[in-house]
């Protein structure tokens, strides 16, 4: 007779296929919404302003969402989050005559609280299922669920665009609805209650991070996904449409081709980094990889700024870049995972990934304007400036490894 699974790993299941079905739709809407109103003939600009609300609530839903986390339990936030992405994309179901530029970004601002409601329960979770003293096994963990989400984002870019070309926007919505539907009953049966619950209540107060390593690598993060969104999110897609000629599901493909691999690495990023002398990185490791990001954006800015190849330097390019991306944002998820206090955990967390949310805003929102203005060559010139932030600010990191950090 076999041994049953110990109770905290299959919570850890639970929280991981819970944010899987999650992904994949928001990686699909992120895509169909991007294809469908270019197709309308939306401009870059607009397409961006689209996603502003999706973004700033992003940020507000971090900040207190990891208040509410330590407050009701992760379990809780968790299945909220399931319900306002089923209450978007039923929204976003409406026939074309309704679907008014004030209602998709209504929309997408409740899908923007939902997708980071989710996030911050899953990561947070992490945290409270994990001994202090294992840090191997932490770094591992968060890496598979952070590696396995990227994956599954991409395939859902992929599922957008092929979507969109079989059964239209409308219908696509509605399937997805039904696939969390199902996914949001599951959870609020076998989720753990009070899961993340501090033992002490969280006061709104405590909302912004006292500890200065969690604040440092907030700083760092922001620039980091800002980096990332810049070139990205709006440019990349509009510009592999509008000026190299592919089609919604050669770009859809292409985009979900990427995001997979990107996630697969950062699974991998434990054995990357390289801890097998049981010393965590810390800021060494963030630093050297953040330089490195750094050398590729640059290398890439320079071909498309002299027109060599746009598209085999876009393919190539990309890949490099998604790679040493990959293990940058992993090893930030280690990090503040790892820094964050034992009772409340969501709180340091929730912080932390407000300051992501603020640099996708900040991302997205530049995204659109400045390839609108000057070209996806000059949204790489304005990620390698945002990069060379970042590496400044991970210098100002503990040099003392996390897993010799205190509470």
């Amino acid at each position: 007779m076999s041994n049953p699974l110990p109770q905290a790993l299959k919570q850890y299941l639970l929280v991981t296929f819970n944010y899987w079905n999650f992904t994949i739709t928001d990686g699909a809407l992120r895509m169909l919404v991007v294809l469908y109103f270019h197709q309308l003939g939306y401009s870059a600009i607009a397409i961006a302003m689209l996603f502003l609300f999706y973004e700033f609530f992003g940020v507000v839903t971090n900040l207190v969402g990891g208040w509410l986390g330590a407050r009701i339990g992760l379990n809780n936030t968790m299945n909220i989050g399931l319900g306002l992405q089923v209450i978007a994309l039923l929204a976003l179901a409406l026939p074309n005559q309704y679907l008014s530029v004030p209602l998709v970004m209504a929309a997408q601002a409740l899908s923007g609280i939902a997708k980071d409601l989710n996030k911050m329960s899953a990561k947070s979770s992490i945290k409270t299922l994990v001994k202090s003293q294992q840090q191997q096994r932490l770094f591992k963990w968060v890496a598979i669920l952070t590696g396995s989400k990227n994956a599954l984002k991409g395939f859902g870019f992929f599922l957008g665009g092929a979507l969109l070309h079989w059964i239209g926007f409308q219908y696509s919505m509605l399937a997805m609805a039904a696939v969390l539907l199902l996914v949001l009953s599951l959870s609020s049966r076998l989720l753990a209650k009070d899961l993340g619950k501090a033992k002490h209540k969280a006061k709104f107060s405590q909302l912004f991070s006292k500890s200065p390593a969690i604040n440092t690598l907030a700083a760092a993060r922001l620039f980091l996904f800002a980096a990332r969104d810049v070139w990205f999110v709006v440019a990349l897609p509009v510009f592999l449409g509008a000026n190299l000629g592919w089609s919604q599901l050669e770009i859809g493909s292409f985009m979900a081709s990427w995001v997979i691999a990107y996630g697969l690495v950062q699974g991998l990023a434990p054995r990357l980094i390289g801890n097998s002398d049981g010393n965590m990185p810390g800021r060494a490791a963030a630093v050297t990889w953040v330089a490195l990001l750094c050398i590729v954006t640059a290398l890439l800015a320079s071909l498309l700024q002299l027109a060599w190849q746009p598209q085999l330097s876009i393919v190539i390019g990309l890949i490099l870049f998604g790679a040493v991306f990959a293990v940058n944002s992993s090893l930030h998820s280690f990090l503040v995972v790892s820094y964050a206090s034992e009772d409340g955990v969501s709180m340091d967390v929730g912080f932390y990934y407000m300051a992501n949310a603020m640099g996708r805003l900040l991302g997205t929102l530049l995204s659109g304007a400045v390839y609108q203005l000057a070209g996806l060559s000059a949204c790489l010139w304005i990620s390698l400036a945002m990069l060379v932030l970042t590496c400044v600010i991970s210098l100002k990191l503990p040099q003392t490894s996390p897993n010799q950090l205190g509470d």
